[in-house]
């Protein structure tokens, strides 16, 4: 069996960071992981081939290659998922998709032509679909009816088939689940709220494998709350560490974690001397009522400046989530979010509104309330909401775009990195010297060039930088790295602002069309034929 893994391209977002890429010559942030845990799940006797759209596009002969085409994707990548889908039954090729999206919609893929569903968690699955295809089926659903996979069963994954040099870095997972029950959520529905690991040596069996194939620098830790089981992580950083050290820390960990890590200095610890660098924290709101209705009761314990502050002052660098359009949320919640990222210094603050992704809480809530818009949510920051939310959505729209353009405007985004990097601790660990690499060089030659000569951000550009290589001078790799993510945000907050506006304009239309759409919306959003449903949620 000749098997072509597709992984479809991504909408431009947040992440998608490509004019830093460039600077580095990398085509795509992270790999995709789970096709390549897909092709280490089903028979090793069978051929794999994986092409990444992100990089380049699949070609003709691939195509032709193939006697099955297996695809996965998350919500965000849903119209390219779509057309590769198109491309494949084009080509006559039997489809198999799998991921969040399919999982989350099934009903879509199957309108698209998809003919085998491997939705939940493939461990389970897989197995199913290859037992069906050795039955002679030429179409199925496989499901886990609510059975989570032990993952210590986990093959490490199939990393010999990414075009690994064209990756900023490399993914791993250490846990699935997450212990919380945040409202707007869909990874406690897609993983449950036991957070299960892996081993320890099953771990740094992966990491091996990824030395062994030459890989150095990044490695993001996938798990979507990586300390949900503490006592486990423990058990894993402790080995880790050993593993880092006997090597020279060949890597460099990033991950995602709760905001309450601030409140274990242990593991805090215990990350640093891992080489760990930086944590994406969904910190959402500094409104604590809004946390409140959206039951991120994990962010109200403690005060959330103190814990931003004792995380970055340990050494680990805060990258923030927020999100506007929470239900009884007041006005100027947006100016609020821009003030607490500028008094804590936090430079990468990821912005988008409040979306019900399917079957959520809130989704299940709000369709209950005949809010739903739209039952398909996207995670992409220039996307209005997909519900009629409590206030009205073009203020919303409005706060949002203004408050992007201000966290990321480039003078003041250059300050909010040397007041953060100023304070931030510095590394617990030195990896081995060797020579920067002639990419990297260049890289920086090139961010010193624009923004301290090019541009009107030369003066504050010198003066940050010579300052903390004086103050801070273990930071400043990380801090001239930061700085230059001002220039995908340069670009990136103007393309936020057209797309919004495009929506509101079209939104505002159809207002104009149905004038009682704003007197009553939950009664005419029950009437399939108001477009609005498609101009409010694209």
């Amino acid at each position: 069996m000749k098997v072509l893994l597709v992984y479809p391209e991504f909408p431009k977002t947040f992440w998608s960071y490509e004019k830093i890429l460039e600077l580095v010559q990398r085509k795509v942030l992270l790999p995709p992981l789970g096709l390549v845990t897909v092709a280490a799940i089903l028979p090793q006797e069978w051929d794999y081939k994986l092409v990444d759209v992100n990089i380049r596009p699949v070609d003709e002969l691939e195509w032709q290659w193939a006697d099955l085409v297996i695809i996965s994707a998350m919500i965000v990548q849903k119209d390219d998922i779509i057309r590769q889908i198109g491309f494949a039954r084009f080509h006559g090729k039997p489809v198999a998709v799998g991921g969040p999206y399919p999982t989350s919609t099934p009903e879509e893929l199957v309108a698209a032509g998809a003919d085998f569903l491997i939705l939940d968690e493939g461990e389970i699955t897989l197995p199913m679909f290859v037992e069906a295809l050795q039955r002679g089926e030429k179409s199925g659903q496989f499901r886990s009816d609510g059975v989570k996979p032990d993952v210590t069963t986990t093959p490490i994954p199939r990393y010999d088939l990414l075009e690994r040099g064209a990756y900023d870095s490399m993914s791993v997972q250490f846990s699935r689940g997450c212990p919380f029950q945040c409202e707007f959520c869909d990874i406690i529905v897609l993983y449950g709220r036991k957070p299960r690991t892996k081993e320890p040596a099953q771990l740094i069996a992966e990491l091996q494998c990824l030395y062994d194939l030459g890989w150095k620098g990044g490695v993001f830790m996938v798990d979507d709350n990586f300390i949900g089981n503490k006592r486990n992580v423990k058990r894993m950083l402790q080995e880790l560490e050993v593993w880092q050290r006997e090597r020279g820390y060949p890597f460099r960990f990033d991950t995602e974690a709760s905001l309450d890590l601030a409140d274990d200095q242990e593991m805090i610890d215990l990350m640093l001397s891992c080489n760990f660098a930086a944590v994406f924290m969904g910190i959402e709101t500094p409104d604590t009522d809004s946390l409140a209705v959206t039951k991120k009761f994990q962010n109200t314990r403690s005060p959330l400046l103190d814990s931003v502050d004792k995380v970055t002052r340990s050494g680990l660098r805060v990258i923030a989530g927020f999100i506007i359009g929470f239900d009884g949320e007041k006005a100027g919640a947006g100016e609020r979010i821009v003030a607490f990222s500028e008094e804590t210094g936090i430079p990468t603050t990821t912005f988008s509104m409040l979306q019900a992704l399917p079957h959520t809480a809130l989704w299940h809530r709000l369709d209950k309330e005949g809010r739903l818009i739209e039952k398909d949510g996207n995670i992409n920051q220039t996307t209005l909401m997909n519900f009629v939310p409590t206030r009205p959505v073009e203020d919303i729209a409005k706060e949002y775009v203004e408050a992007f353009q201000a966290l990321y405007e480039p003078h003041r985004y250059l300050d909010r990195v040397y007041r953060y990097f100023l304070k931030l601790g510095t590394p617990r660990v030195k990896p081995a010297a060797q020579l920067p690499e002639w990419v990297v060089v260049r890289a920086l030659l090139i961010v010193c060039w624009r923004q301290g000569m090019k541009r009107s951000t030369r003066w504050a550009f010198w003066h940050h930088l010579i300052h903390m290589l004086i103050a801070n001078p273990g930071v400043a790799e990380q801090y001239l790295a930061v700085c230059a993510h001002n220039e995908h945000f340069l670009e990136y907050r103007d393309i936020v602002r057209e797309q919004i506006e495009d929506q509101l304009a079209a939104y505002r239309h159809e207002l104009e069309r149905h004038p009682d759409l704003l007197a009553n919306p939950q009664a005419e959003l029950q009437a399939n034929d108001i477009p609005v449903r498609s101009s409010l949620a694209r």
